[in-house]
């Protein structure tokens, strides 16, 4: 037996697209502060919701094939290189902490009339077609540092799935508490009137005013 939307690829997709991105706008992920703020320490949003997104899915896969609703090999896990993962997340966590979106929020963005969004979408593309023209001379690169073939966590340790799920918890629970105290060390986590710019307005209206009264 399977889910009932697993053999539709257009349906499924579009279904968690929608509500995937449901959830970033209303995590405030539209607005590029929120990313910046969390590479300065100030919002932890982005580490609280992605940790409990990957929880969530996590918990939710290991129940669906313990009652058999999935199939153990239901999954594909690709293998991993490790030097073109280490080269590329950089590349992606250095446009992330300078643009303030990655590829999802970025067209959550767009679709709330963020001209910046469009920018960055545009880059991203222009990039992925750079990748792809020069691939065949970086390929060796490329397929360098192989790892372990399609092992999950639980196998490449030698644990069963249900002490991989606690250890993910716990270290959700510790990242919760520490980003807690890192905010109120530095003033965060950003207010929806931060992120619709309504901090910057107010300031210029303050220099307008004061401009005024010295002139």
């Amino acid at each position: 037996m399977t889910l009932p939307i697993y053999d539709n690829g257009v349906a499924s997709g579009l279904l968690s697209g929608i509500l995937f991105g449901y959830v970033l706008e209303n995590a405030g992920f539209a607005s590029p502060r929120k990313l910046t703020a969390q590479f300065r320490f100030s919002d932890w949003s982005v580490f609280k919701v992605m940790f409990t997104a990957i929880i969530v899915a996590a918990i939710g896969l290991y129940a669906a094939m313990e009652i058999g609703l999935m199939r153990p090999n239901g999954i594909f896990i690709p293998t991993t290189f490790f030097w073109a993962s280490l080269t590329g997340g950089a590349l992606v966590g250095a446009g992330m902490a300078v643009g303030g979106y990655c590829p999802g929020t970025s067209t959550v963005g767009l679709s709330t009339g963020r001209l910046d969004a469009l920018f960055f979408i545009v880059g991203m593309v222009l990039g992925t077609g750079l990748f792809a023209g020069v691939f065949d001379p970086i390929k060796a690169f490329y397929l360098a540092g192989e790892g372990p073939q399609a092992q999950t966590l639980g196998a490449l340790f030698g644990i069963p799935t249900w002490a991989v799920l606690a250890i993910l918890v716990v270290i959700a629970i510790i990242g919760f508490a520490l980003g807690t105290r890192l905010e109120r060390a530095y003033g965060g986590p950003l207010t929806a009137e931060q992120l619709n710019g309504g901090e910057e307005r107010e300031t210029i209206e303050r220099i307008d005013i004061v401009s005024v009264r010295t002139g």
